[in-house]
């Protein structure tokens, strides 16, 4: 029972974590979606939404500025469950982080 109750906190956890890249990805596709963001304001941005929620610089951030898309990649690790799985299942690859990915677009109106 206690690892079951483990196991659903960390999931929500990872799903919390996926919502916050959600979140960050789109804060940076609004502002890629202005007429002329500065130089590196997309990737401040998100650096900034995603340390307000916790999640410090293991951020990956990819902009394509001219179709205002913003993906946000950030590595997952499962605090209980892994060290668990990794006690169970000796020499697995069970340790090593999850990608969680987020992307978000929007559209640049700048040119209508």
């Amino acid at each position: 029972m206690l690892l079951v109750g483990i196991g659903a906190a960390e999931l929500g956890r990872a799903y919390q974590t996926s919502q916050v890249l959600t979140n960050a990805a789109q804060e940076g596709a609004r502002v890629a979606a202005l007429s002329n963001p500065a130089a590196g304001a997309v990737d401040a941005k998100v650096r900034e939404y995603l340390q307000t929620d916790g999640l410090l610089s293991d951020a990956t951030v990819g902009v394509n500025v001219n179709g205002s898309e913003v993906t946000v990649s950030y590595p997952f690790q499962f605090v209980v469950l892994q060290p668990v799985a990794q006690l169970l299942v000796s020499g697995s690859m069970v340790d090593s982080p999850i990608r969680v990915t987020a992307t978000s677009a929007m559209r640049n109106e700048a040119g209508s």
